[in-house]
């Protein structure tokens, strides 16, 4: 669409500057004539030649077979317009006649549009070539973070089928709660997980079906607040995104043999920003605190891939707690 558009346009005013001196059908002739040679040049270097220097990065043969193909056209139009334009130009020695000066300005005139037409297919060649580019970046982009979503949580799988097993052979009444709640988790990570974002209240669900589970393995009464403010009903996430620090809280923050353990949670909605903090006690002794870096670093890598200069995480350790805040934008 491009190439008809400027063809057009050219044929288009050459007829309009030429008509007052040699009339509709005379100039139509006249650029008719030279506008076939100058698309015989253009797209016998669009297709044959310029691929040569794009694809096969052969600039010597390029200009080798850019010269041939401007002498041989060149020759061709020449030798044409000596034939017909007389006809067309009466009393028009220019046309009767070979010289130097009327070579040169031929080749020059079928370079130049030789040399756009490249242009348009160099330019055209680029975009395909950033957008294949960008493409798979994009690709990559998602399999990371497939693979990063992949990675959360097998741990509380398995630690919730082995609590199941012990329920279930207990008989115990929580057994088809925990299969349940499980159920919706899984559901949840299956159908939900692979989309770029969800509602914020399935998220949210999700924290309360594993903060549920996370309760039924505990021995003490689970002392944990979570406080929600702003709409959530209309707000969407990168799904699993929650998650992780609420994982940490538990697993840094909660144990049986320890009294006075805590977790708070605040989620707060503000003007399409999105406010998170989780906060635990730290226990006087954590064997799995060196190990405690992997789900952040996972987290920091999610945030970074799905809200790239829209996020905030920071840390904060003070007065035996441990603070965690996020902000989505």
């Amino acid at each position: 669409m491009l190439h008809l558009s400027f063809w057009l346009a050219y044929f288009t005013y050459s007829i309009y500057d030429l008509q007052a001196y040699l009339g509709l059908i005379k100039g139509a002739g006249y650029i008719s004539l030279r506008l076939i040679f100058l698309l015989l040049a253009s797209y016998l270097h669009y297709f044959l030649v310029l691929p040569i220097w794009l694809t096969e990065k052969k600039i010597w043969k390029y200009i080798g077979l850019v010269t041939l193909l401007t002498i041989g056209i060149v020759s061709l139009r020449i030798f044409a317009e000596n034939m017909i334009l007389p006809h067309i130009v009466k009393n028009e020695a220019y046309y009767q006649t070979i010289k130097l000066s009327r070579i040169i300005s031929t080749c020059w005139d079928t370079m130049v549009f030789m040399m756009f037409t490249g242009m348009i297919r160099f330019t055209v060649d680029r975009f395909d070539f950033e957008s294949r580019q960008k493409q798979l970046e994009n690709e990559k982009l998602v399999a990371e973070l497939n693979y990063l979503k992949a990675q959360i949580n097998p741990h509380f799988l398995f630690n919730t089928l082995h609590n199941l097993n012990y329920l279930v052979y207990a008989g115990s009444a929580k057994a088809t709660e925990v299969i349940i709640k499980l159920s919706n988790i899984m559901r949840y990570m299956i159908y939900e997980a692979n989309k770029t974002e969800v509602p914020l209240k399935h998220e949210v669900n999700y924290l309360y079906d594993y903060i549920h589970l996370e309760s039924i393995r505990l021995s003490q009464v689970l002392n944990l607040t979570f406080e929600k403010e702003g709409d959530i009903d209309n707000v969407n996430i990168a799904p699993l995104t929650l998650i992780t620090l609420l994982e940490n809280a538990f697993k840094h923050g909660i144990r049986d043999t320890e009294q006075d353990c805590w977790i708070k949670l605040k989620l707060k909605i503000e003007k399409g920003v999105i406010y998170y903090e989780v906060a635990n006690r730290i226990l006087a002794s954590d064997p799995t605190r060196q190990a405690s870096g992997f789900g952040l670093e996972n987290l920091r890598r999610r945030l970074e891939l799905g809200y790239p200069n829209r996020h905030s995480l920071q840390i904060t350790k003070q007065n035996e707690v441990y603070t965690v805040q996020l902000q989505l934008r």
